[in-house]
């Protein structure tokens, strides 16, 4: 590693928090500041420091980046899918950062090999575009794409800065022309009316906490929009969308743990919308519709989740019966419903499953039966499915070692037909990797999931540099998944590794419920124990091992940075939650009270406070050396903003010892997703993965 230049130095203004009698000095308080000219100051500062310390890796920045350009199929089509007589796709094109989104009547033949050129139907309707829409912004986003019932409108919205607060606005697809209609400062999730001629739609209040749903009826103003629901709850989020069989819209209502959903006829847009069951504390439920019934997924009395049918009509508790019964340690995770079957989503073994219903008169008419895969380490998850009367199942399939892919599965035959997997060009072998399943053990004996994938070449013998991946937060499963990226390091000799911890939803709700709250030290404490494990096996040694984690993945790096010091030689923590506690002290910071269910509320409870403060990174951080540290952050951040990690590598700066590397990239012009357009997230990759291999070389 070369001499680094020196580094910013943050000024120090304290500013005192007491809460519960515990008094603390905060010296980085005023980074939550942008308006502070010396914030912006201060982040443009660590750019270029970082900038100048990541100098010498830039000829294997562009070496990566040349790599994963040349492996990735740039003039591509994705697989037609169909609706109302139309089928929809998406294209992207050589050189062009954003796809472009289209529909024929007739379908588009998908060529059976790379190198062949894709011929667009005849008919061929371009409905958006947006490169055309990013212009020469160098951030943007496309929020809601939703075309009417009807196939004549579309409702697209658009966010040019990564703030997450987008502009709604429509298209007449028959004449090609811009409707005057445009509503300002909309949220994610739409839903058409059955005759077209309304929207309803979600905002945030000042928390970025959606919590009104509206309805907008075309050809008048967004002022005269009305609000259909008001979330007055702080903990719960408001969402809004249209069930597949296009009969009912649903707004969805839901905090950590609790949920409640409402719907109201689509062909009666000034109706009023009904409950389907009043919420209960801890009782989660998701609804889905077919013929004369709702099928819902829910957790009353049912840990792990189970699958009841209730009349439309009439479809409180009182009335729900049991389809899927409960099953401890079958976590049912969510329903399609069709014309005449169920796919149920499903977690068995700490692995992902679909189970498919036939129904009869809306009621089901036979036993069900899984799809079956033959990989024992894999993701599988419903794909696009847009048409409600069909006799075939779209389903998205992945693992370490296979690209993503579309298959169809005929529901009466069984069979599944494969439409597409991802290419992977440069010559590319892909039978040359291999993954598999290992078990840690951490210290209370739970024993934990770990996904590996490397080259068959590589060796088992402590030689190998490692990556290990982690989340463990709010029931989200890090199944695994193909990533062309990924190739440039497993080719370099790495292993990659994910590790399962508490805290996520792989192995069920228990789970997930042993890694938040006062039991979150869990998943800090099993990311070590995956880390040891690996080194114990003979995969890697302490010295070549990285640690990488995004968002509340970035909590869990900077816990594990105070946690341990001889574990992990480089860690990475994207967008990092590493200012939890003070976060979660704030109810004004966004989405703070809704997060206190995951968290705890350290404002109204004292052991809340001592344990976050036990865990929460900056909080922690010691006079001690510190493994090399990446840290990234979005200026416009609605979720994890981006005074976390500059406090966080502030603080390390002025108290750390050691002479490892410590770096912040702030993306001025991006939010939570980092940058936006395809070629400028591979440059982003790049970077990120060149510093891993600076820190973490091979041995020669």
């Amino acid at each position: 590693m070369p001499e680094l230049p020196a580094p910013p130095v943050a000024k120090k203004v304290p500013a005192e928090r007491t809460v519960h009698g515990d008094t603390v000095v905060d010296h980085y308080a005023w980074l939550k500041d942008r308006d502070d000219p010396d914030t912006v100051a201060y982040l443009e500062a660590e750019n270029a420091y970082t900038e100048a310390a990541s100098a010498h890796t830039k000829a294997l920045q562009a070496e990566i980046f040349d790599e994963i350009k040349s492996r990735t199929l740039e003039t591509d089509l994705s697989v037609p899918v169909r609706h109302h007589g139309w089928w929809y796709y998406t294209r992207t094109l050589e050189g062009s950062q954003y796809p472009i989104h289209c529909r024929s009547r007739t379908e588009p033949a998908l060529p059976a090999d790379p190198a062949e050129d894709i011929v667009s139907p005849a008919d061929e309707q371009v409905l958006l575009d947006q490169n055309e829409l990013a212009g020469d912004s160098p951030y943007f986003a496309l929020g809601t794409f939703d075309v009417s019932p009807d196939g004549r409108l579309l409702a697209y919205s658009t966010d040019y800065d990564g703030g997450e607060k987008y502009t709604l606005r429509f298209k007449d697809l028959e004449t090609g022309a811009a409707l005057p209609d445009e509503v300002p400062g909309t949220y994610y999730g739409s839903a058409w009316t059955t005759d077209n001629g309304a929207l309803f739609y979600t905002t945030v209040d000042a928390a970025m906490r959606p919590y009104r749903v509206w309805r907008h009826l075309l050809g008048t103003e967004a002022a005269a929009d009305v609000v259909v629901h008001e979330e007055t709850d702080e903990r719960f989020f408001a969402g809004v969308g249209l069930t597949r069989s296009e009969q009912y819209v649903v707004i969805e209502l839901g905090s950590q743990i609790t949920s409640e959903t409402w719907v109201l006829p689509a062909g009666d847009p000034h109706g009023e919308f009904r409950v389907v069951q009043p919420r209960e504390q801890g009782v989660e439920y998701s609804v889905d519709h077919t013929g004369d019934h709702f099928y819902i997924v829910h957790n009353s009395d049912a840990v792990d989740f189970e699958l009841v049918v209730a009349p439309a009509g009439s479809p409180g508790r009182e009335n729900w019966r049991p389809v899927l019964p409960h099953e401890l340690g079958v976590r049912v995770t969510g329903v399609d419903a069709f014309a005449g079957h169920l796919v149920v989503s499903m977690r068995r073994d700490g692995r992902t499953e679909l189970h498919v219903l036939p129904l009869a008169d809306g009621a089901v008419a036979a036993p069900g039966r899984d799809i079956e895969f033959a990989e024992p380490v894999r993701t599988v998850r419903p794909g696009s499915n847009p048409e409600f009367d069909t006799t075939v199942f779209r389903l998205g399939y992945a693992s370490l070692t296979t690209p993503g892919s579309v298959y169809d599965y005929d529901i009466a035959g069984g069979e599944l037909t494969l439409r597409k997997r991802q290419p992977v060009l440069g010559g590319v072998d892909l039978d040359a990797y291999e993954s598999v399943r290992e078990w840690a053990t951490a210290a209370d004996g739970t024993r934990i999931p770990i996904s590996l994938v490397k080259r068959r070449d590589t060796p088992r013998d402590g030689s190998a540099p490692c990556v290990l991946y982690g989340y463990g937060a709010y029931e989200a499963s890090m199944d695994p998944w193909f990533s062309i990226a990924r190739l440039s390091l497993l080719d370099r000799g790495y292993v990659f590794a994910i590790a399962h911890v508490r805290g996520g939803g792989e192995l069920g709700r228990r789970w997930y419920e042993d890694g938040k709250l006062l039991r979150k030290r869990n998943t800090f404490t099993d990311f070590v124990a995956c880390g040891e494990h690996l080194v114990s096996a003979g995969w890697t040694a302490h010295d070549q091992l990285a640690g990488r984690g995004g968002s509340a993945g970035g909590l869990l790096i900077g816990a594990v940075a105070n946690l341990t010091e001889s574990t992990f030689a480089t860690l990475v923590g994207e967008v990092p939650f590493v200012d939890a506690l003070n976060t979660i002290l704030d109810p004004t910071m966004p989405l703070t009270v809704v997060e206190w269910e995951e968290w705890g509320n350290p404002v109204d409870s004292a052991e809340v406070y001592a344990y976050m403060k036990s865990y929460s990174p900056t909080e922690n951080v010691e006079a001690r050396a510190y493994p090399a540290i990446l840290a990234t952050a979005g200026l416009n951040d609605p979720r994890v903003g981006y005074h976390e990690p500059a406090k966080w590598v502030a603080r390390l700066r002025a108290t750390a010892t050691g002479d490892r590397p410590l770096l912040l990239k702030t993306e001025m012009g991006a939010g939570h997703g980092g940058p936006s357009g395809r070629y400028d997230a591979w440059r982003d990759e790049a970077f990120t993965l060149a510093f891993i291999i600076d820190t973490t070389a091979p041995r020669s």
